[in-house]
């Protein structure tokens, strides 16, 4: 039987686009509802986990700028308050790379110069430390010998090797690197002779069977087993480096952050000492997160955060 004829432009149409209740309507999968809530609630985790890591520290920071605020805005202060130091040092701090001149440069280049400075002297120290760590940690002998040595030279303070360092280099560039290594490479000695000493016996044992010989039982064994032994004192020893270079550049000058602040102080500019502080802590702060990440991923996590 034939449909019958449309007897207008209007039914044509009607009959081209169905009503939308004749439309068929697939239904969701049962998968799908339980995957957007899961999608969700990670989404809450992540934003709950940023939330307690970075609101304490900022709630800190803001009540730590009240009280010092309300403690230095009064008449007589001889401290400058946060409102001073942003105002006299405000191109310090919203600009850390300009250039001005030789000595008319940015806290971000006095910065750089100081890193320059630490990674020679802390890559020196890391390597030595690790070795000699490994030395005394395997050796009975060599741990009888040279560990009252260095328990004694490691509470020399950093600046007490300056004169020494200044009278054998004759520069201050070098001198500055020389302090650097003398005062880090100590924690990374002692660290790796314990770590060294505290590998399981059953791992040598394993060596032994394996027949492994001296330069493969360091990089196979020795090495991986003290890993975590060894990136504490890394850490330690790179917040000692950066201690370090701003004393030593107080006294050696040039363009480092630490003579800047010396300069800075012969100057009576104390809201730039302030920034340059900040800045120390901050170097600092980054210096220690760098290398306690690379310890996570070295050793896979066993190193502490």
């Amino acid at each position: 039987m034939s449909q019958p004829a449309l007897k207008t432009k209007a039914d044509a149409v009607v009959a081209a686009f169905p009503s939308p209740k004749s439309a068929t309507v697939l239904p969701l999968s049962p998968s799908e509802p339980a995957r957007a809530g899961r999608l969700l609630a990670k989404a809450g985790g992540r934003a709950r986990q940023v939330a307690v890591n970075v609101l304490p520290p900022l709630v800190t920071l803001a009540l730590i700028l009240l009280v010092w605020q309300m403690l230095t805005a009064k008449a007589g202060a001889t401290l400058p308050s946060p409102t001073t130091i942003w105002a006299e040092s405000k191109d310090l701090i919203t600009q850390p790379f300009f250039n001005f001149g030789p000595q008319d440069i940015g806290l971000g280049w006095r910065v750089m110069v100081s890193l320059q400075r630490v990674a020679i002297g802390f890559g020196i120290a890391a390597i030595v430390g690790v070795l000699v760590g490994a030395v005394i940690g395997q050796s009975v002998w060599a741990m009888r010998g040279l560990d009252p040595v260095f328990q004694v030279l490691r509470t020399v303070p950093p600046l007490a090797w300056l004169p020494l360092s200044l009278a054998a280099f004759r520069d201050a560039n070098p001198s500055a690197i020389f302090v650097i290594f003398i005062t880090s490479v100590w924690p990374i000695i002692i660290n790796t002779a314990v770590g060294i000493r505290n590998i399981p016996q059953d791992y040598r044992n394993v060596a032994a069977v394996l027949r492994l010989n001296s330069l493969e039982f360091f990089w196979r064994i020795m090495i991986p087993s003290a890993a975590p032994y060894i990136f504490t004192g890394l850490r330690i020893g790179v917040g000692l480096s950066w201690l370090a270079i701003v004393a030593a550049e107080m006294l050696t000058g040039g363009v480092g952050i630490g003579f800047f602040i010396w300069d800075a102080w012969n100057s009576s500019k104390l809201p730039d000492i302030v920034v340059a502080l900040l800045y120390i802590g901050v170097v600092g702060f980054v210096l220690d997160r760098i290398v306690a990440l690379i310890g996570r991923v070295a050793t896979r996590g066993t190193a502490t955060a």
